[in-house]
């Protein structure tokens, strides 16, 4: 659509949530578009990794906390789901954020556990974060899957692991800046 139009000399835009470039199709759209000869802008986003766990009360990196952080997909296209290696590599790092993790987070939190993590890392779930229907959970590591569960929390989860995941804002404070901020 976005060459389709393009061609026909029309001012398009792509709105997308977040960072069209982090884990979304921003640069396939954006190779489509080059390859048609259609001009094409990017405006970067703040991507969800960033701006949930902000809007939660909970920075991914803190002085004498967190120092590294990653973020990775729970979604692959291959059936067998996230790669062991990836998360063996996360799971060294301070802070570990995980998009798109809610029906995979079983599998995430046991590949982490598998790699080192201790099921005591404080741990955190932001469903529909930066919107007025964001909930957060608290947990650990070893909690976090029954704690999604206990509190329904649905996709779009971003999930974030490590000592980061207990400082920040009370849950009410959190919600109480969004819905002052949503005004």
């Amino acid at each position: 659509l976005l060459v389709h139009h393009g061609l026909e000399g029309r001012m398009v835009v792509r709105l997308k949530g977040g960072d069209p470039f982090v884990f979304g199709r921003g640069s396939e759209e954006v190779a489509a578009c080059r390859a048609a000869q259609v001009p094409c802008t990017v405006v970067p986003g703040v991507t969800s990794a960033i701006a949930a766990p902000a809007a939660a009360g909970i920075p991914v990196t803190a002085r004498g906390v967190s120092r590294s952080f990653a973020v990775l997909t729970a979604r692959t296209e291959a059936e067998g789901g996230v790669d062991p290696a990836v998360l063996s590599a996360a799971a060294v790092l301070d802070t570990v954020v995980i998009l798109m993790g809610r029906a995979a987070l079983g599998q995430v939190v046991a590949g982490l556990r598998a790699s080192g993590r201790s099921a005591d890392t404080p741990a955190a779930a932001i469903e529909r974060g930066t919107t007025s229907a964001q909930r957060v959970t608290r947990a650990t590591l070893g909690t976090l899957e029954a704690a999604v569960v206990r509190d329904g929390l649905k996709a779009p989860m971003v999930a974030v692991v490590g000592e980061v995941a207990a400082l920040g804002a009370s849950d009410v404070e959190a919600q109480e800046a969004l819905e002052a901020w949503a005004c």
